[in-house]
């Protein structure tokens, strides 16, 4: 009987430690929204393109600054693309451009373009790049999330119009958005 009793016992107490697991709220990361990104690129194919992107939510959509360095003067496609892999030597593991709508490639002021579209980025004479705009497409949290996805330097100009991709050549940097910790 005492056996019994204990079985009970054991048997009573698992259900109630599951049932108060289970009753706890999610990870903060799951319960909390994102309210600030980052991505830290490296280079691709020895290019010596590094940088640092974040994206922090704001009123009108997503503040993206970032800071390049390595680069060719002149300006260079800066795009987020639909994987978060970084993996392959040439940045073809990062997929195409992040287009959770099925929009054509445009210019990141318009309306109808990919979700991970933000034009160019231009570097002066002395390699560097800097980057300040407010984007009201892309976002940290839903379906135009761009946090897991990758963001892509590429070596040449984007046009804003060739589909799909702007004709911006190879890609020089790539670095995975992930969760930074907010203010």
């Amino acid at each position: 009987m005492l056996k019994r009793a204990h079985l009970v016992l054991c048997f009573g107490l698992i259900v109630l430690a599951w049932t108060m697991a289970a009753a706890q709220p999610a990870h903060e990361h799951g319960s909390t929204p994102a309210t600030k990104a980052v991505a830290v690129l490296s280079s691709l194919k020895g290019s010596g393109v590094r940088g640092v992107v974040t994206f922090e939510a704001v009123e009108n959509g997503v503040r993206v600054v970032g800071d390049l360095t390595g680069l060719l003067p002149g300006k260079h496609g800066f795009h987020i693309h639909e994987f978060g892999d970084c993996s392959a030597e040439d940045g073809s593991s990062a997929g195409g451009h992040f287009n959770p709508a099925g929009m054509p490639h445009s210019m990141p002021s318009s309306d109808k373009r990919h979700a991970g579209d933000m034009g160019n980025i231009e570097a002066g004479e002395d390699g560097k790049a800097h980057i300040d705009y407010v984007d009201a497409v892309m976002a940290l949290t839903g379906e135009h999330s761009i946090v897991g996805h990758a963001v892509i330097v590429h070596e040449k100009e984007d046009d804003l119009k060739t589909q799909p991709t702007g004709n911006a050549g190879a890609r020089v940097a790539c670095g995975v958005i992930g969760i930074a910790k907010g203010k």
